[in-house]
């Protein structure tokens, strides 16, 4: 069984029923939910002319290989709408997988962990919700540090009753 840690997010229509909207397809494709964090509100990172995100992190449980499991999530995603029109742009949904297993993986189409985590306060805050003890393959250091270290300061804002 293999542990990946997802990021979901979107800034386009009801982004709270676009969020569950994600997590029932992929438990129902990709594996068990074994652990989902709270939603967030984010301001926009790369782009910031644009509406709030939503963000939400989920732990699941996979018999999927990596690849197999951004498959899934590609199909997931261009079945709720997604269209990857601009870099960075606003979206119905965005699925990212930040950690599988302790992999590290480095292939064109998939890295693992994601490369950008370590700089991004909405991924971290809601992944450290779930997996603050988690350890970075890479930096060697847990989700909850990397959070405390992060210099990214665009607001992230944990929501009440979502």
């Amino acid at each position: 069984m293999n542990t990946a840690y997802l990021l979901t997010g979107g800034n386009i229509g009801n982004r709270k029923q676009h969020l569950e909207h994600a997590a029932n397809a992929l438990s129902k494709e990709a594996g068990n939910i074994m652990a989902l964090s709270g939603i967030y509100e984010t301001a926009a990172w790369g782009k910031t002319d644009q509406p709030l995100f939503f963000n939400q992190c989920i732990g699941i449980e996979t018999m999927l290989s990596a690849m197999e499991l951004l498959h899934i999530i590609m199909a997931i995603e261009k079945r709720m709408g997604r269209l990857r029109e601009e870099k960075y742009g606003p979206r119905i949904i965005d699925i990212d997988i930040l950690l599988y297993n302790n992999d590290i993986i480095d292939e064109p189409s998939l890295q693992i962990p994601h490369p950008r985590l370590a700089g991004r306060r909405f991924a971290l805050a809601p992944l450290a919700e779930i997996a603050a003890r988690v350890m970075h393959p890479v930096f060697k250091k847990t989700i909850s540090e990397l959070l405390l270290e992060c210099r990214d300061m665009l607001p992230v804002k944990k929501l009440d009753n979502c």
